[in-house]
């Protein structure tokens, strides 16, 4: 199968020891997805309920190896579960350091993690580290290289405000010569449309009704950017 365009969630990516899966993505909802190797635990944007998912589908023990965690930007729907998954893995005594990766300016998110650690600053069994993605630049972590990327994602116009464009990323993880592609929120970008191409999987949101969307895209523009990769999902649809 070249292509994959399901709606219905989970959606479950394998390919040989790396592995991807979303748990949900609606908007206004929550988004909760996990990539993970044979070496790694990763989660990308820990929406609300990544925590109960995150119980379905792994032992604890796994769990608390969960080593990083990478934020496309901070609205509600995508972050809305960071508070009670640090809580959960201070709780259950996680002992190695955890990384958060998100993008510069996303107030929503500093503030979160700033009031956490306030309130378990005497009691943490491991470390936050916290990593403001400023350019990109590409790094390694656990053996997988991640390309972050801006995409064009803004606040929607509301009470006679104009759209305002908010700190969003992307990023691409590639794995033992297979990558993964997740956009994040965006509008149509450069960036998406060439990072997407070849990808082995492009998770590719399509949460707009109008093609004059600055926020997100329509399912057309979604399969169109796609169908360059070699498989895809389609998320962040509109129930």
């Amino acid at each position: 199968m070249k292509k994959k365009n399901i709606y219905k969630y989970p959606m479950l990516w394998e390919k040989d020891d790396l592995s991807l899966k979303v748990f949900c993505s609606i908007p206004n909802i929550a988004t909760g997805i996990v990539l993970s190797t044979d070496h790694s635990l990763f989660i990308i944007d820990p929406g609300d309920g990544i925590l109960r998912d995150l119980n379905k589908n792994f032992k604890k023990d796994e769990i608390l190896t969960i080593s990083d965690i990478f934020i496309s930007h901070g609205h509600h729907d995508h972050i809305g579960g960071l508070w009670g998954l640090l809580t959960y893995l201070t709780v259950m005594g996680k002992s190695s350091g955890l990384n958060i990766h998100y993008p510069l300016g996303s107030i929503e998110i500093t503030t979160i993690l700033k009031a956490f650690i306030d309130v378990y600053k005497h009691e943490l069994p491991y470390s936050i580290n916290l990593h403001v993605i400023v350019n990109e630049s590409p790094f390694t972590r656990k053996k997988i290289k991640i390309q972050p990327f801006e995409v064009e994602h803004y606040d929607n116009e509301s009470h006679g405000k104009e759209s305002v464009k908010v700190p969003a990323l992307g990023y691409k993880f590639t794995y033992d010569k297979k990558s993964v592609l997740y956009g994040g929120d965006t509008a149509y970008c450069d960036n998406l449309v060439r990072l997407t191409k070849g990808s082995d999987l492009a998770i590719i949101e399509a949460g707009a009704v109008t093609e004059d969307d600055k926020t997100h895209m329509t399912i057309k523009q979604a399969e169109l950017i796609g169908a360059t990769a070699k498989e895809y999902f389609l998320v962040h649809i509109p129930n």
